[in-house]
């Protein structure tokens, strides 16, 4: 794992558009953080207030770009390489996580991974890979962040409403959101005594900029069916769920636990 520089900037620079949720002063550790959702909810933890950590696995410009856009917020953030799959990466994430910012208040378990593949031809090494990338990595984050976490702190988990509808091509994706499901819950129970609190956030299709990387027929086509699939008849936007997610995370959601919360649309 590489440590990046960290961000500090004038606080007077620091942007209006998520100070409806006041995290001001919050340590928040989001996993998968330099694209789509995971960006979108880094980006208005720190305009909130939060001093945020995030992780990426590979560099590129959504890195640089990100990293530019923290440095025009208030606050010291830091931006790390590492794989949430990996115990050693999580390990050196909980202890920069300590040595920066004496602990933690939240945690977003937003890294994952998903390959759509038809049941028949899904093997054993991706069957095993969408476990790992989405259900263990949780469980490596939570476990290595209780020791950083003080009563009233909350732990999101980004869930997905294909636990509960199902998808074509994706029974291993659909599997390993069910139990992240259940294994919230359980946490819920059993943090509570401790102030913990624990919920899984679902989100439905959302407009990210994984629609833009498709051929523009294709992204065209698939804009127009899914949106379809809502009662509101578009997709989600990303603010929709960062602002979701920060609900959780603030004072204003503290008798909120165990509870899997769709951001869809209603599909």
């Amino acid at each position: 794992m590489t440590l990046d520089n960290d961000h500090t900037a004038d606080p007077s620079t620091t942007s209006q558009s998520s100070s409806t949720w006041d995290l001001q002063g919050k340590r928040i550790l989001v996993t998968g953080g330099s694209r789509g959702i995971g960006r979108g909810i880094v980006l208005a933890a720190a305009r909130a207030g939060a001093q945020v950590i995030t992780c990426y696995r590979q560099p590129g410009d959504a890195v640089t770009t990100l990293e530019a856009e923290l440095a025009a917020t208030g606050g010291k953030h830091l931006v790390l390489r590492a794989d949430a799959t990996q115990a050693s990466d999580i390990e050196e994430i909980a202890d920069a996580c300590e040595a920066r910012f004496g602990g933690l208040d939240a945690v977003v378990n937003n890294a994952g991974t998903y390959v759509p593949t038809p049941y028949a031809d899904l093997d054993a090494a991706q069957w095993a890979a969408t476990v790992d990338g989405n259900l263990t990595a949780a469980h490596l984050v939570i476990h290595r962040s209780l020791d950083l976490l003080a009563p009233g702190s909350s732990i999101v988990n980004i869930g997905s409403t294909v636990a509960f509808i199902g998808i074509d091509g994706g029974v291993h994706y659909t599997a390993v959101k069910a139990a992240l499901v259940g294994m919230t819950r359980s946490l819920a129970r059993e943090l509570g005594p401790r102030g913990i609190r624990v919920n899984t956030l679902s989100p439905g299709r959302i407009d990210t900029e994984a629609m833009d990387d498709l051929p523009p027929q294709v992204a065209a086509f698939q804009r127009k069916m899914f949106s379809s699939f809502t009662a509101l008849g578009r997709l989600g936007r990303v603010e929709e769920i960062a602002g979701s997610v920060l609900f959780l995370l603030s004072d204003h959601s503290t008798y909120i636990t165990g509870q899997n919360i769709h951001v869809d649309g209603c599909v």
